[in-house]
């Protein structure tokens, strides 16, 4: 007997970044399964197509009264979703990131009442690794994992640093990203043209939203570092202004090096003319782009942090946080040996598709909904 679809409240960040593009592509992937899909954010997520069917955006304007010395966002989004939530007798609110998103779920679920959707609250790092050990977050943060009726982690690294982090009364699931690939528009002869790539030229892609844990600056030095550095082209897809990190472009000589794609949501059409990714993230409990880049078949170099190591496995090369120097050494290798790239490359393609799919992953997110309904 086929079971009936869902009614399932999504609420994410819009920006570029692992959590909102997780959670858009997660909303888009069930609702192509019949399933009724409301996303809750102050502005539409960038990779969201509201012409999609049984997709419905609900945008939430954060709170500008002049009683309150600072702008709200928690208590407008709590009395948003409450309202749908009833309205449109939702199943589930699906939260990504424990604040605001989790403490608002909580919030509406009180003011709704008996027949409540139930929580399922999805950790993508920042969370647990930077603000759970803060004072001033960590007592908020832990009711609401222990109220939410389902907490996931995206890696299995993070859910053992929340376990540490956190006292909860049940289980964390491990559920991991998922990407899908769209074909891409250009070819990478037509890519690599338009950028100013010559045919004898290594293009490393870096995409982020460029956030102080990114390390950027670490980015920047891995460049400067390489023996081949004048065989190199960096193109940057940056989910935020490029500005902050200019004079440190300059103060490296690596103007004529560095290609910066502000806002470029549509990786697809970039990720086909690299030849590499390189990421120096201090702290990623996943690394989608990291995933996104292996699914287009190109080795990656990053540390060996976090969730990275359970996403690339041995389809790259991954040092100690900080070794600014081993990672330039990989990038060289890379370059004098373009046989062993595209292996690598290979082998991370395989890996994302035998591991990060969506025909993988969305089914069970779908079976944590219904069990929790039981």
């Amino acid at each position: 007997m086929e079971s009936k679809p869902l009614k399932i409240g999504i609420t994410c960040f819009p920006l570029i970044g692992g959590s909102g593009i997780l959670a858009t592509a997660l909303g888009t992937e069930l609702a192509a399964r019949g399933h009724d899909v409301h996303f809750f954010s102050h502005a539409k997520p960038v990779r969201l197509d509201l012409s999609l069917p049984r997709i419905h955006f609900h945008q939430v304007m954060v709170g500008t009264n002049t009683v309150f010395p600072c702008p709200d966002y928690t208590l407008p989004l709590a009395v948003k979703m409450a309202e749908i939530g009833q309205a449109k007798g939702l199943d589930v609110f699906h939260v990504h990131y424990a604040v605001p998103h989790a403490t608002a779920a909580f919030l509406a679920t009180e003011m709704i009442g008996a027949g409540a959707p139930k929580v399922v609250t999805t950790l993508h790092g920042t969370d647990t690794t930077l603000l759970g050990p803060n004072p001033q977050y960590r007592a908020a943060i832990e009711h609401a994992l222990i109220h939410s009726d389902a907490v996931t982690t995206v890696s299995d690294s993070l859910r053992r640093q929340t376990q540490e982090t956190f006292r909860l009364r049940d289980p964390i699931q491990v559920i991991p990203n998922f990407f899908t690939p769209n074909p891409s528009r250009k070819s990478r002869d037509e890519v690599r043209r338009e950028l100013g790539i010559g045919d004898d030229e290594f293009l490393i892609v870096h995409m982020s939203n460029l956030r102080m844990t990114k390390r950027i600056d670490l980015l920047l030095r891995v460049i400067a570092a390489a023996a081949q550095r004048d065989r190199i082209r960096l193109l940057i897809l940056a989910g935020a202004p490029f500005a902050p990190f200019q004079s440190l472009v300059e103060e490296l000589d690596l103007r004529d090096i560095v290609i910066v794609k502000e806002d470029a949501a549509v990786v697809e059409d970039f990720l086909p003319a690299a030849d590499a990714g390189l990421y120096t993230s201090e702290n990623e409990s996943f690394g989608l782009s990291i995933l996104e880049t292996l699914f287009f078949g190109k080795p990656v170099i990053a540390f060996r942090i976090g969730g990275i190591p359970e996403v690339v496995g041995d389809a790259g090369y991954l040092h100690p946080f900080g070794d600014i120097a081993g990672m330039a050494a990989s990038l060289d290798a890379l370059i004098d040996s373009p046989d062993v790239a595209r292996q690598m490359g290979e082998r991370g393609r395989s890996r994302a598709e035998m591991n990060f799919t969506a025909t993988q992953i969305v089914p069970r997110y779908e079976a944590l909904y219904r069990q929790m309904m039981i």
